[in-house]
């Protein structure tokens, strides 16, 4: 498929009222087994798990030419669509998101950082006519802190404070609204009701309801964010404790 098809696949996977599971991967190794199952329709970067790949902290911390040509070789090496994780867009959402797409990229997120409301539309705004400008139908999946930066706040206000950004934001072109938390299921409803069925974007989290349940309640998509990363560094180490104690590596290291 054409890049352009290739995100136009992408945005429907979004708008589908089956939920689009997206399991978060930081290189090339971790994007090819993930895309090898059958059941991935679509990968996703997590931009804390690459920065930490290169020793960087989260939050813009890596070069962002650092984090592109990461990303560049994830979407090369599958054939699946892939969403990147670009933060806030280091600096300038627009010529970050103009890269990204030349790299084979066709979705992203973009955090808002709960930054003033004019400044947060403005970001999407650029990145959208960004994608626009390139010929690609973008699957922006346009993020919001309201609970990441803001969950101090009482839950009415974090939540309408959540909607109020998400209708600004798909107003302005966004596919869809990620609202990362430890979401409840009530608290999903009531969001999915404010922001639009197939609509809202989450996190996977100790409350979050299971899949099933969140695609009965018109979420559009999870994904997992440095989650993955984490696991699997948890089985390296406890492959390495196993070996350290006189152990013998599995069968399927063989493979």
């Amino acid at each position: 498929m054409s890049l352009a098809d290739t995100a136009a696949e992408l945005r429907r996977l979004h708008a589908s009222p089956e939920l689009l599971q997206v399991v978060n991967v930081w290189d090339v190794a971790s994007a090819k087994a993930i895309a090898a199952l059958p059941e991935t329709r679509a990968l996703a970067t997590a931009s804390h798990a690459i920065a930490a790949t290169f020793g960087y902290p989260d939050g813009e911390r890596i070069p962002v030419d650092l984090m592109l040509d990461m990303v560049g070789r994830i979407a090369r090496a599958v054939e699946v669509p892939v969403s990147a994780d670009l933060e806030a867009g280091y600096g300038d959402p627009g010529e970050t998101v103009r890269r990204a797409i030349g790299e084979g990229v066709v979705g992203a997120n973009l955090e808002d950082q709960l930054k003033p409301l004019d400044e947060s539309v403005a970001a999407v705004r650029a990145a959208v006519a960004a994608a626009d400008a390139e010929g690609v139908p973008f699957a922006l999946n346009a993020r919001t802190d309201a609970w990441v930066r803001g969950k101090q706040r009482p839950r009415e206000v974090w939540v309408a404070d959540a909607i109020e950004r998400g209708r600004a934001f798909l107003d302005e072109g966004a596919t869809c609204v990620f609202v990362p938390g430890d979401l409840d299921e009530a608290t999903v409803a009531e969001l999915v009701a404010g922001i639009g069925e197939c609509r809202l974007s989450v996190i996977g989290a100790p409350s979050v309801p299971a899949p099933a349940r969140l695609q009965e309640l018109g979420v559009a998509r999870i994904s997992y964010g440095p989650m993955p990363q984490r696991v699997a560094l948890g089985a390296l180490r406890d492959l390495a404790t196993d070996l350290y104690a006189g152990g013998v590596p599995p069968a399927t290291s063989a493979r």
